[in-house]
């Protein structure tokens, strides 16, 4: 029997427990045109479970969540935990054959989905074996309908009416909480599966003890409620310290970044590098008003060193850049305010340990580079229906994230990327990510990517695409240019033997350089 001890569950600590404490009227969602208390939330999701178990949601079932931002994926999203169901998570902009493969991977008997995505998903309905109902947001009413033996089921009308008492299940910690999909860069999206107790850990340590996330905060974010690392940043995070998030459904584009800003005045901007970038590359960057900002968090790809100098020097605002992943929930290594080391990803984050290992398993010595080793108690238990892969990532109490990285004798470490993506130049290994950053700092380098090219003998050597900056050409003398300026800053071995210059960089749906389409030359 369950120690009454363990018993916890995600959506009550993040709803019932604000408003248990008083803070029921206080502002916990603001969207475009309205706000939500967490009292309004409370009800909301509460009605929302009621509509799922109707349409036979029962606990450690799948709930397959495509949502744009916004209280329905808010409330989608806890009703679902509420239920002690499994939330899983996609993106609004896929391709039907890729939400084929997400409603057969999770089982899913439920979609939540959103009218603009309905058209994609009936596309596949037939071959979407498990899935029984989907229940659709935005707007649309009218009477329920069937495609087969597959019921679809306006939101609003599911809700209307309903009440709004719920008993929370009798989760504890170590229950089924939600997938976190990793981002499919070396095949298919694999589901890291996480328990109520994973996403409780790194809040308690990341976002309490690094961020220190309180309840005057207001929070926004750049990536979207889908994507990991916004869900803690834009929702558990801020609901666990009774803060206030701020959410939208349109693309974060740079302007409409700065739009939101300044109009909610949020103290926590969560970001990635590209966006950073493009912010400070608008031509009005340095008039706009982000004064109420008292940190940037960057995550998801490297933040160039003088990425992270322009955006100090321009808004006076600190960049705490860290890294995470889908199979450890959140960030486990952070920058610390007053600490900031560029090009560091920072120190552990409290509560997690790590080893830097050779390919034979031995630790190299202090400043050596290697594979990072991570644990601490937010750690995955495995990726659904995959076996091998399990096996090779998790390891005992251990994560192999395949990461390079090297650790200094003051416990800073250093990002040399992926343990895939590294090249081997001349008998050496080169970090592309050391070739970015020297390119970056040319003034006329936007935004750039290298990977591996083969020369006329078969040989792996540098090849860097380049998006200039406004009012620069591409032309033969630049790449001589940009060739020579990396000659002078790194080993000569180094510099890129191509330059190819393009509009824009390709992304995958989490916002991260698409390095495997440059490779393959699908541009």
């Amino acid at each position: 029997m369950d120690d009454p001890a363990d018993r916890f569950n995600l959506a009550e600590y993040l709803l019932d427990r604000n408003v248990a404490e008083g803070r029921g009227r206080k502002v916990a969602l603001r969207c475009e045109q309205d706000s939500y208390t967490y009292s309004d939330l409370l009800s909301m999701a509460n009605r929302t479970a009621g509509a799922l178990q109707e349409l036979g949601v029962r606990a450690e079932d799948r709930v397959l969540i495509v949502l744009p931002d916004g209280p329905e994926f808010v409330t989608s999203w806890c009703a679902t935990l509420k239920l002690g169901a499994v939330f899983a998570m996609a993106n609004i902009i896929h391709p039907p054959e890729d939400y084929l493969y997400y409603l057969n991977y999770t089982r899913a008997p439920v979609a939540v989905v959103h009218e603009t995505v309905l058209g994609r998903i009936q596309a596949v309905l037939e071959g979407a074996r498990s899935l029984r109902s989907v229940l659709v947001a935005g707007g649309t009413a009218g009477r329920s309908a069937r495609s087969g033996e597959k019921r679809i089921v306006p939101f609003d009308d599911l809700l209307r009416g309903r009440s709004e008492a719920l008993e929370p299940a009798d989760t504890t910690t170590d229950d089924l909480a939600g997938w976190l999909f990793t981002s499919g860069s070396t095949g298919r999206p694999k589901g890291a599966v996480h328990t109520h107790g994973d996403f409780l850990y790194n809040t308690e340590r990341y976002a309490m003890q690094v961020v220190g996330y309180q309840q005057s905060d207001i929070t926004v974010s750049v990536p979207k409620l889908f994507f990991g690392y916004a869900t803690g940043t834009n929702l558990i995070f801020p609901f666990a310290a009774g803060a206030a998030t701020v959410l939208f459904p349109e693309r974060s584009t740079p302007e409409r970044m700065f739009e939101v800003i300044e109009r909610h005045r949020p103290t926590v901007l969560t970001s990635v590098p590209t966006t950073i970038n493009g912010m400070l590359s608008m031509r009005d960057a340095p008039g706009r008003d982000l004064s109420s900002l008292r940190v940037c968090l960057s995550a998801g790809e490297a933040l160039p060193p003088e990425l992270y100098r322009r955006w100090k020097q321009t808004y006076g605002v600190e960049i705490l850049d860290g890294i995470g992943s889908a199979e450890m929930f959140h960030i486990y290594i952070s920058n610390r305010f007053g600490e900031v080391r560029p090009g560091s990803l920072g120190k552990l984050v409290p509560g997690y340990e790590a080893r830097i290992v050779r390919a034979g398993g031995e630790e190299v010595a202090s400043g050596e580079q290697g594979t990072l080793w991570i644990r601490g108690g937010s750690t995955a238990l495995c990726y659904w229906r995959d076996r091998a892969k399990s096996r090779e990532t998790f390891r005992g109490d251990w994560c192999v994230t395949g990461d390079q990285f090297r650790r200094d004798a003051e416990g800073f470490f250093y990002y040399g990327g992926r343990t895939d993506e590294m090249l081997k130049v001349s008998g050496i290994f080169v970090s592309p990510l050391e070739i970015e950053d020297c390119l970056l700092s040319h003034p006329a380098v936007r935004e750039v990517c290298v990977v591996g090219g083969e020369d006329e003998g078969g040989l792996t050597k540098p090849k860097a695409f380049v998006v200039l900056r406004e009012g620069q050409d591409p032309t033969p003398q630049l790449v001589r240019n940009l060739q020579e300026h990396v000659k002078q800053r790194l080993s000569p071995y180094k510099y890129p033997r191509w330059v190819d210059f393009l509009p824009v960089l390709p992304r995958n749906d989490r916002g991260k350089v698409d390095r495997k389409r440059l490779r393959e030359g699908r541009l």
